[in-house]
């Protein structure tokens, strides 16, 4: 597909790597010619300098005949104007970034009025995938789908562990729960385990179930953690309020910790119900102070890398609670893996990602069946949900005798709402929804998974 790109920062540069490689046309645009020098010689892209709202610089960037326009400039108002210009000259789908609280609530309208076929929020969703945490302490990272009826959660085996040492044909017999292994990073690989697959110490998982059977699981290998009641954000920024509001439509009480006086003041407007404390949260006596030796979460969400990373590891060394850290720059991801706090949360990828499954089901012609895609392990990896339809070639054949390409496994089929972890006589119906964990990059139809 051709595809422009309005906005040449940390999401619009992501995506144009990563579509790139997914082998689409990309033309990306920015007006400041530093920024735009860095990209062109660090991507293999077309690169034009110019203002993304100016329909001449539109039009050389070939917005006339481009299948989608990304409008992910740092002002909400230039990607919707950007957007309604892409629409006129010919472009035939839009989607911009929408960062303003405002808006939140006028999604759809916006969609309608603007003629944009997608609106997303990177703090909105980032709130999402921290609370999807804080819900579920036990993983490190969750992925829904179906609307929550399925997870796949991460986890990070301990050294000694009681997963330490076991073989995965044997962990049901083990747990007693019904979960799939189905994936696991070891030492920077992504494996795509069987039965005789032995788990070690320092390994990752990807684990897939029914949040009921994922909590039996855990607390069964001892890695069981407290429903979280109440949290700690320090941070008032637009992340921090989403969250914050997430958390108390789910009943757990929030606290967080401004250091600006009149951020604060804003917050009270915003979130009246949490408890806004205003002082500076990298210092320990102000955290000891609002009780983070007690809190059930900590998310640190300053504008700071640095400032995230010192105090979520003083709060490691504080309390037993959930961890979660907000980060802007990936190559930090390292030092905090290696200190092993809890959950990373990258704004980034989150946004990343959500394009990239709107891309992804775009390029099929035919119309793509996808409707969920999760990049896993560092992006070596993807979880895909694809709708069976009538036509699908995998229908009625067990699982067994469908003849799979190498590295794909159908990880869960949900029929009616209902999750099931398939074993080898599992038939697909027409209508279920297939889960399909593979490499990551190539797959776009559910008919892809078969020689």
């Amino acid at each position: 597909m051709k595809i422009v790109i309005a906005g040449a920062g940390r999401i619009g540069s992501s995506l144009a790597e990563v579509l790139s490689q997914e082998g689409h046309d990309i033309t990306i645009i920015d007006r400041d010619e530093e920024t735009i020098s860095h990209v062109s010689n660090d991507i293999d892209v077309i690169c034009l300098e110019g203002n993304a709202i100016n329909p001449d610089v539109l039009t050389e960037a070939g917005a006339k005949d481009a299948d989608l326009l990304i409008a992910a400039t740092e002002q909400d108002e230039v990607n919707m104007v950007c957007g309604i210009s892409a629409r006129k000259l010919g472009t035939k789908h839009v989607v911009a970034r929408v960062r303003d609280t405002e808006y939140l609530g006028k999604t759809e309208f916006l969609r309608e009025a603007l003629g944009i076929s997608l609106l997303v929020n990177p703090e909105f969703s980032c709130a999402k995938e921290i609370s999807r945490i804080l819900r579920f302490p036990s993983a490190s990272r969750i992925d829904a789908f179906s609307k929550g009826s399925l997870e796949i959660v991460e986890h990070k085996v301990a050294p000694g562990g009681q997963l330490d040492g076991v073989a995965l044909k044997d962990l049901q017999k083990i747990s007693g729960a019904k979960v799939l292994v189905s994936l696991a990073e070891r030492e920077g690989n992504a494996i795509i385990p069987k039965g005789d697959f032995t788990v070690k110490g320092g390994d990752i998982l990807s684990i897939t179930g029914i949040s009921s059977e994922l909590r039996r699981f855990f607390m069964a290998v001892g890695a069981y953690k407290r429903p979280v009641r109440n949290v700690m954000i320090t941070g008032g920024g637009r992340i921090s309020v989403y969250l914050a509001r997430i958390l108390q439509e789910n009943g757990i009480s929030a606290t967080v910790i401004e250091e600006d006086r009149k951020r604060c003041e804003k917050l009270c407007e915003l979130i009246p119900d949490a408890k806004i404390i205003c002082g500076k949260a990298s210092k320990s006596d102000v955290l000891l102070e609002e009780g983070i030796r007690t809190t059930d979460g900590f998310v640190a969400l300053l504008g700071d890398d640095g400032d995230n990373i010192i105090t979520s590891i003083y709060a490691r060394h504080c309390t037993d609670g959930k961890i979660v850290t907000c980060i802007n720059h990936e190559h930090f991801a390292e030092i905090l893996g290696d200190k092993e706090l809890d959950s990373i949360v990258i704004p980034k990828k989150i946004i990343v990602q959500q394009i990239t499954r709107y891309v992804r089901a775009m390029s099929n012609s035919m119309g793509s069946s996808m409707e969920t895609l999760y990049k896993l392990a560092d992006g070596k990896a993807e979880a895909l949900e694809f709708r069976v339809t009538t036509e699908a070639k995998c229908i009625g054949v067990p699982i067994r005798e469908l003849r799979l390409k190498p590295n794909v496994l159908i990880a869960a089929v949900i029929r009616g709402g209902k999750s099931i972890i398939p074993d080898g006589s599992t038939e697909i119906k027409a209508g279920d929804h297939a889960v399909i964990v593979t490499e990551a990059g190539w797959l776009e139809t559910i008919d892809g998974i078969m020689k």
